[in-house]
């Protein structure tokens, strides 16, 4: 049974809801999926007076962690069309796995979140991206198939680099079902490819 990796930085909770509904479509592909989160930089003072979310339930990841999954899916909020440098950090310490190609031909995908429509939403997924392709992963975004990234009839995210949310300005938006099922689909395709290559 393939192994995934859901890994995620959250300052608001969004992004922790979208990680849920990406582990609930590879779950769905029958693999066992794990859900954790890196390490917050911020120092804690700081964190509370901007209202970040704290009490997230998903434990911390290690990049020792990495290796022992055939799939990874990241996703972290946009920070000026670029990924979170709570994700970038935890990241750049990954340079033992890159140097013993430890990640080469695992699966990868990745999902963001930005305030505004045109936010950097596709920035960000390739600034994701372009790590994992570092690593020497296999991509896998979220295609057409999810029709719903099409709607034009109210807000929503989507992308066919990764799933994606839009949050407002304020933080108020909630990930539309749309949304969810965005995460869901490309969660599934990711399931469905690692059981593939990993069985």
């Amino acid at each position: 049974m393939a192994k995934v990796l859901v890994l995620y930085y959250s300052s608001y909770g969004h992004i922790e809801t979208m990680a849920q509904a990406v582990a609930e479509g590879a779950r769905a592909a029958g693999a066992t999926v794990d859900i954790k989160r890196v390490p917050e930089t911020v120092p804690e003072e700081i964190a509370r007076k901007s209202y970040y979310k704290l009490d997230q339930a998903a434990p911390i990841a290690t990049v020792a962690d990495l290796e022992n999954y055939d799939a990874i899916v990241i996703g972290t909020g946009t920070r000026f069309g670029r990924m979170s440098s709570q994700m970038a950090a935890f990241l750049d310490q990954a340079g033992g796995l890159w140097a013993r190609g430890a990640l080469n031909g695992k699966v990868g995908g990745a999902f963001t979140s930005t305030a505004s429509q045109h936010g950097g939403q596709e920035t960000t997924l390739f600034s994701i991206i372009t790590n994992l392709l570092h690593f020497g992963m296999t991509i896998v975004g979220l295609p057409y198939s999810h029709q719903g990234q099409m709607n034009v009839d109210q807000i929503v995210g989507g992308a066919p680099y990764g799933a994606t949310t839009i949050t407002g300005g304020d933080g108020k938006l909630q990930p539309t079902e749309i949304d969810l099922d965005g995460a869901r689909h490309q969660g599934e395709l990711i399931g469905r490819t690692a059981t593939k290559l990993f069985g």
